[in-house]
């Protein structure tokens, strides 16, 4: 096996991993949490839950750029930023990049802290924007997810 197929099984790999457990957080936990106990306690489920999934996702997320941009130096294809044929190579470079930021550097800098002084406030409106945000992401990773399975099988997308 050589090092561009250890690489590629590794990218997918975690992709699985991370979209898929963003999957699950979106239309499963979260989903389960708001059925349970008051908005208050809804919170602190999905916080201490979120938590140790963060870290799973952390990982996953650091696997697979690094394998993404492995793949793009082992096989010189950073030309493919320059095609709008390769949307999905772009749009695979934004989901992975807006991941990073959240978890990295909005998160822990910003966002913990937001969402924990929103939801003394009003934590029925705090839940409702982190579903919000989660299916967004969600939705957004499976188009990549889907549009890149497509491109890297052959399927062009746009005009060159």
């Amino acid at each position: 096996m050589d090092e561009i197929t250890l690489a590629r099984g590794l990218h997918v790999l975690g992709v699985v991993i991370w979209i898929g457990g963003v999957s699950m957080v979106t239309t499963v936990l979260l989903p389960a949490i708001r059925t349970m106990g008051t908005p208050e306690e809804r919170i602190r489920i999905f916080s201490a839950l979120e938590n140790r999934f963060a870290w799973q996702s952390r990982f996953t997320t650091l696997l697979t750029g690094f394998t993404g941009f492995y793949m793009l130096y082992a096989l010189n294809a950073w030309d493919r930023y320059e095609s709008i044929g390769y949307w999905w190579v772009h749009a695979m470079t934004a989901v992975w990049f807006i991941f990073t930021m959240v978890l990295f550097v909005l998160e822990p800098l910003i966002l913990h802290k937001w969402f924990q002084d929103r939801a003394r406030v009003n934590p029925e409106q705090t839940f409702r924007i982190i579903e919000r945000m989660h299916r967004v992401l969600l939705t957004l990773s499976l188009i990549t997810v889907l549009a890149a399975l497509l491109g890297s099988h052959g399927v062009m997308f746009g005009n060159d």
